[in-house]
């Protein structure tokens, strides 16, 4: 069996920038930890009942759901958005 490490949840001041991507639909480019690259729409964030948090990332292969503790930096893809990159300590 192979069972995911405890949720760790994420700083504040990252969660709110998030938060404010997916009410703005801001473009992505998502990196992760384990080296993965992923590019979409933020979609919304989503709480289970275990208490991980996700964000949910519409790509041109479907939505695809992040646990908040696998992001390793994000990109936003417009302009007006954020300055530069956020990298997820």
């Amino acid at each position: 069996m192979n069972a995911e490490p405890p949720y760790q949840p994420l700083d504040c001041r990252h969660y709110d920038a998030l938060e404010l991507a997916c009410l703005r639909g801001d473009r992505l480019h998502v990196e992760l930890r384990d080296g993965r690259v992923l590019e979409g729409r933020a979609a919304g964030l989503q709480t289970e009942s275990d208490k991980a948090e996700y964000l949910r990332l519409q790509t041109d292969s479907g939505e695809q759901r992040i646990r908040l503790d696998q992001l390793q930096a994000i990109t936003a893809q417009d302009p007006q958005v954020f300055a530069g990159r956020m990298v997820f300590d």
